[in-house]
């Protein structure tokens, strides 16, 4: 039987009962005991958007965000393994909600992906046997069959789950993770491990273009037309391409046997490849360079040496392809001590010289309106 009530409601419901008894209740047990208080509609109430919605500060939308309705089926049980089928409605890909506050703590698996994102204060997030105190700005990505729990402790603190469909994840949103850049690869591998519990988290700062796509993707899937669901996938693509683009350099993640620290490792070898040895590497993170190169192995499935190249052979195209770089100027920075050895091993890697190379893809200059043949403006 399907029952409904609003944000505001059930939030109201919740900070009126944890005052009074000093105890916690899950998402269900609240509804239920609702329920028996006579506190539930029949029939979801209709809201009203703002206009200005996208314009609003936090508090202002969490008050229109109070009025939007939500709908369950009551008599559910509370598990520790949920299924998508329980949280994300059928016919959607993608769904967005306001994480209740003043829950019980109540580690759970489920088998799609959650994406947590603190607008406002706080919130901790439990993973396995540890606790990280998420603060505004920062979002969580937990891979399917993870132990996790989300809970905020106040009244105020702002929080939205995204909830996406497994299948969804790896057929629409695989290709925002097709990037050659090292952190990519592991990102695209740790969340597709069926055998590894993981998150990642990034830390975006105050970012109002994260808030208006967080905000969008809330309010889709409160419309339930027959253009919500694709517009909600749109908006979450957008949204993720944001993150690696602009955030992808804060990424930390959870993985029992390296330890969270092991991120910094990628990104360091990213970002210093052109003069960065083994030995280097080894000595700055305190690994021995057999234990280190174990590491990579198994990670990336690229030893060291084939992981230093594909970075430079990476780089290198895009500025054969993106800047006017004299092939000696390309081959100094990107770690090479002569543009002949750079060209040798452009030519092994890819089967054609550098400047062929760049002759044969290189994009021409774009049309600009107004200008003349000389470059100069009409």
């Amino acid at each position: 039987m399907q029952a409904y009530t609003t944000y505001g409601k059930f939030q109201k419901e919740m900070n009126a009962y944890y005052k009074r008894t000093g105890s916690k209740l899950q998402f269900i047990e609240m509804i239920q005991r609702m329920e028996e208080k006579g506190l539930l509609d029949k029939t979801p109430t209709r809201v009203h958007i703002p206009e200005d919605a996208m314009a609003m500060n936090d508090d202002d939308f969490d008050r229109v965000v109070d009025n939007i309705p939500l709908n369950f089926t009551l008599n559910t049980p509370v598990h520790t393994e949920v299924g998508e089928e329980k949280i994300i409605p059928q016919f959607y890909d993608v769904f967005t909600i306001r994480h209740p506050r003043l829950t019980r703590r109540y580690p759970h698996r489920h088998n799609y992906f959650e994406m947590d994102f603190v607008v406002k204060g706080e919130a901790h997030f439990i993973f396995e046997n540890t606790e990280h105190i998420m603060h505004e700005g920062e979002v969580c990505i937990v891979a399917p069959g993870s132990n996790h729990d989300l809970v905020i402790e106040d009244e105020t603190s702002i929080v939205y789950t995204i909830c996406i469909r497994k299948s969804t994840f790896e057929s629409t949103f695989v290709s925002l993770m097709s990037h050659q850049d090292l952190v990519s690869g592991f990102f695209r591998k740790i969340l597709r491990d069926d055998d590894q519990s993981n998150y990642l988290m990034l830390f975006t700062g105050n970012n109002m273009e994260c808030r208006i796509f967080l905000r969008k993707l809330l309010i889709e899937s409160e419309n339930p037309d027959e253009y919500s669901n694709s517009c909600s996938v749109a908006l979450i693509n957008l949204f993720f391409t944001n993150l690696l683009r602009n955030y992808s350099k804060t990424i930390a993640f959870y993985n029992y046997e390296l330890g969270s620290d092991f991120s910094l490792v990628l990104q360091y070898i990213q970002h210093n490849y052109q003069t960065l040895t083994l030995a280097a590497l080894a000595e700055f993170f305190h690994y021995s360079e057999t234990h280190l190169s174990t590491l990579i192995k198994q990670n990336t499935g690229k030893n060291y040496t084939e992981l230093i190249k594909n970075l430079r052979m990476r780089d290198a195209q895009n500025l054969l392809l993106n800047t006017n770089q004299k092939i000696g100027e390309i081959a100094e920075e990107t770690g090479y001590n002569s543009a002949d050895h750079f060209s040798r091993v452009f030519r092994q890697t890819f089967g054609i010289s550098p400047a062929d190379y760049r002759k044969h893809n290189k994009k021409e200059s774009p049309f600009i309106p107004f200008q003349s043949e000389s470059g100069e403006k009409a």
